[in-house]
């Protein structure tokens, strides 16, 4: 019989789970090892950087996690990460700030695997990945342009270039592809 305390169920949570300091991970579940196809040394003490599909991305989400963070210093969104071997997938990611006043200084976030729904099959730009994650979410073009601080003109140029890539005439249809490959 598995013992019942707070150690075991961070460990066997069915989502990853990932405690931080200053955007290196402390510790982390087997969810989560399992889901990057890591081992347990090739991440505890390392940036997250590390699970980014570039370091553009990886700085740029660091920027919007502290504007964006609620009263309570939680955070949510979904975004394009990357496996140990370097396969990228769509990845559900939630967490809280421990020092609102400090939001990097330290955190417990959740990675949740979407790739079962979502399927990536199309290379995007870093900022395409960024842009197709807020579309999916309903953001609008004035939205997200204010949330990635470019212009709403920007978004609509970016907007044309994934229905271009993945086929779609219309904004509902390019988000009905991104979400189903």
């Amino acid at each position: 019989m598995i013992a019942l305390d707070y150690r075991t169920a961070f460990d066997l949570a069915p989502v990853g789970l990932v405690i931080s300091r200053h955007r290196q991970m402390v510790d982390c579940n087997q969810r989560l090892l399992a889901m990057f196809g890591a081992e347990r040394e090739q991440l505890i003490g390392q940036s997250f950087e590390l699970l980014y599909p570039s370091t553009e991305e990886y700085l740029r989400t660091g920027e919007r996690i502290v504007a964006s963070l609620d009263r309570d210093g939680r955070y949510a969104d979904d975004r394009v990460m990357k496996r140990v071997d370097g396969e990228l997938f769509w990845c559900h990611v939630s967490g809280r700030a421990l020092e609102a006043a400090d939001p990097h200084a330290a955190g417990i976030w959740s990675f949740e695997d979407l790739s079962a729904r979502r399927v990536l099959k199309v290379d995007f730009t870093p900022r395409e990945r960024e842009i197709a994650a807020l579309l999916i979410d309903g953001a609008t073009s004035k939205q997200i342009g204010k949330k990635l601080g470019i212009s709403p003109r920007t978004v609509d140029v970016y907007r044309a270039r994934l229905m271009r890539k993945v086929g779609a005439g219309t904004t509902p249809e390019l988000v009905h592809r991104l979400l189903t490959g």
